[in-house]
């Protein structure tokens, strides 16, 4: 397999990893966040394309809404869980 393949895949499963950890509930909420325009200036999200460079800062209209989690959209404790499997060293 060669390392872009491999790093491709070992970007989806982190990404699903991270998806897994959110309620039925938060799942709809993160789906209508997908459509909406936006972030707010300044509100926490994670790139689910980019999770290596963690916790972002909207800019305004300019974040990519379609692969975007905000923070908003889940539970406290739910955030606490991803981040913590941010933090998580990846398994070789």
């Amino acid at each position: 397999m060669s390392h872009d393949l491999h790093d491709q895949r070992a970007q989806y499963v982190h990404r699903e990893t991270i998806l897994a950890l959110l309620s039925d509930a938060e799942v709809a909420t993160v789906s209508n966040a997908e459509t909406a325009a936006g972030l707010s200036d300044g509100e926490e999200y994670l790139d689910l394309e980019e999770l290596d460079r963690g916790v972002r800062r909207a800019p305004g209209a300019s974040a990519p809404m379609g692969r975007v989690l905000p923070k908003k959209a889940v539970q406290a404790a739910t955030w606490a869980r991803i981040l913590a499997q941010l933090a998580a060293p990846d398994p070789a």
